[in-house]
């Protein structure tokens, strides 16, 4: 680890794509320069993560280091500049480095206010970035509410027809989410205080709240559940995804399901469950129960949809309940999986997204009543639609199988021997539902006669930048798919106090 002594990478992680924030920004609407500049420090970001993931997985102690700087230090506040990775941050962090620069290959096209465009991006990874790796309660804050306000932008400007209403809409429900949680924040910082000045550090909270009872640590854990929960999102909270979704363009939708979403079931992981144990136990059956009504709700509504992309954006819902499932058993095999079904949603959500923002663009619709016999205009992007939805579905060999699998599986685990072993059912019952709706979309929409409702006549194909970019995550969702071990033996490393 002398490396990391002498060149801060976790620091050059935020800074990278700062700096290529403000350089996007005043390429004075140049779409070429702008692109490149995207790419090339985007590029340059993935770059160091995997640089730092191989030195840390040759390290002594693997996955796991930390930075920290005091920021403010006052007779009242103390907070730091507190970096910290282990094998939970690492693939979150590897995962927005890769979508970062694939929607900006994807992306090279764009033409409307360019600049501003990638700008809004690379800000998304510094705030998704700092989001993490931070070590302190303050800091993790700020870069929860940075990540708001670029997303924010890339819906409200280059969205759909209903753009402002979707992007208020996520704005204001994640946002009032996020003030719960940090009140809960405050709380926990002032009960760890003891008198003495705040100090938001995740540690020193963690030891400082080791011996709370079970009724305030039960009263913290719904607040911070809530914030956390808005953001995955689960039922209840959830109305404001479709409509982002659908109204998003490619690359918003991209980066919102593929790392935003994250950012609540990391929340759930590295803050409920490690600091409120016995709260975690207190929520554990409200948990189960919300992550099976998520799971069905969702895989129910996908059916009724007609738009592609909506269909899409309530699949999360679904798949994100299955997160939540993982995460409730509170074991450790159930929360391993429940990160390997984050990573792994990641990138199968961004071959899904980048499929629907590709028929809506060459086709003129997303509507798949419309839609037919796309399959002989455009024969590579239907390869790409069919396996990103077979592997949504969880198809045998691709990384989705191995997430669902195993969250199933804990579950099982978790209930054997008790008399609520049938609600296993309810998961295995979403699995039918998602294959019944992507096989039903998928045949309605790129096979069958080809459809006279549109004209067809204009349609290309998938351009070289769309290629390369999908074709960059499919072959990650098969690589992982026949290789799980590779991102399991990084998620092993990860030490949870609230799991067994």
């Amino acid at each position: 680890m002398d490396l990391f002594n002498d060149i801060p990478f976790m620091v050059l992680l935020l800074l990278v794509p700062l700096m290529g924030a403000v350089f996007a920004a005043f390429t004075h609407r140049n779409r070429n320069n702008a692109k490149w500049v995207a790419i090339i420090f985007s590029a340059v970001t993935l770059a160091l993560t995997m640089v730092y993931a191989y030195v840390m997985a040759t390290a002594t102690v693997p996955y796991l280091d930390a930075d920290s700087w005091t920021w403010i230090d006052t007779d009242y506040i103390v907070i730091s500049f507190s970096l910290y990775v282990d094998g939970m941050s690492l693939l979150m962090m590897a995962l927005t480095a890769l979508l970062v620069l694939v929607v900006s290959i994807f992306s090279s096209s764009e033409s409307n206010s360019a600049n501003t465009f990638f700008a809004l991006i690379l800000a998304m990874e510094v705030g998704l970035m700092g989001v993490y790796m931070a070590h302190d309660y303050f800091l993790f804050y700020i870069f929860w509410e940075v990540t708001l306000i670029p997303m924010y932008f890339l819906i409200s400007g280059w969205g759909g027809p209903r753009r402002h209403y979707a992007a208020i809409k996520f704005f204001i429900y994640t946002h009032v989410a996020s003030l719960v949680m940090l009140i809960a924040i405050f709380a926990m910082a002032t009960e760890a205080a003891a008198g003495g000045p705040l100090n938001f550090g995740f540690d020193e909270v963690k030891l400082a709240l080791a011996g709370m009872d079970t009724f305030m640590q039960a009263a913290l854990f719904g607040m911070l559940f809530l914030g956390f929960a808005a953001k995955m999102p689960l039922v209840p909270f959830h109305t404001w995804l479709p409509d982002a979704h659908v109204e998003a363009p490619t690359a918003g939708s991209v980066l919102l399901a593929g790392v935003m979403l994250k950012m609540g079931s990391y929340g759930i992981i590295r803050v409920c469950l490690d600091v409120f144990p016995e709260g975690a136990k207190a929520w554990q059956s409200a948990m189960i129960v919300i992550a099976l009504v998520a799971i069905i709700y969702g895989a129910y509504a996908c059916i009724a949809q007609n738009d592609l992309k909506k269909m899409v954006a309530f699949s999360s819902i679904s798949h994100m309940g299955m997160v939540l499932l993982g995460i409730a058993t509170l074991s450790s095999i159930g929360v391993s999986f429940a990160i390997f079904q984050m990573f792994a949603h990641g990138l199968i959500t961004a071959v899904l997204f980048m499929v629907c923002g590709l028929v809506g663009h060459n086709a003129g619709t997303r509507e798949i009543s419309l839609l037919g016999g796309l399959a002989g205009k455009m024969p590579i992007f239907a390869a790409f639609m069919m396996f990103g939805f077979l592997a949504s579905l969880g198809l045998p060999g691709l990384v989705g199988f191995v997430a669902e699998f195993g969250i199933i599986y804990s579950f099982f685990e978790y209930l054997q021997g008790t008399e609520y072993l049938w609600a296993v059912m309810f998961a295995l019952a979403s699995l039918l539902l998602t294959a019944g709706y992507y096989l039903w979309a998928m045949q309605r929409s790129i096979f069958g006669r080809e459809t006279d409702k549109i004209d067809l006549s204009h349609v290309h194909d998938v351009s070289k930048p769309e290629g390369i970019s999908m074709g960059i995550v499919c072959a990650l969702i098969a690589l992982f798919g026949l290789m799980p071990g590779i991102v399991m033996k990084v998620i092993e490393t990860v030490q949870i106090a609230g799991v067994v």
